[in-house]
């Protein structure tokens, strides 16, 4: 079965535990992101270079921080 495909209303839900939890992925979801809410590439950049600046707690806690609005994060 086909169906059509429904808007998302609500924010984003990132399952950090399948393949969208993967640092690489979640580096592409802040470059998006930082387009899509009006940040310049400087910013952009900026957030990326902190979040790979530790560990993987590190990252999904930067990316949290500065995307926490808009996204929601699941473990």
């Amino acid at each position: 079965m086909i169906r059509k495909k429904k808007d998302n209303k609500g924010p984003l839900v990132i399952d950090l535990t399948g393949p969208e939890g993967n640092a690489f992925v979640l580096l592409g979801y802040a470059k998006r992101l930082a387009r899509e809410i009006g940040m310049n590439g400087v910013e952009a950049k900026n957030i990326q270079t902190e979040m790979t600046s530790g560990d993987y707690e590190h990252l999904v806690e930067t990316f949290d921080k500065h995307f926490g609005d808009f996204v929601i994060l699941e473990r």
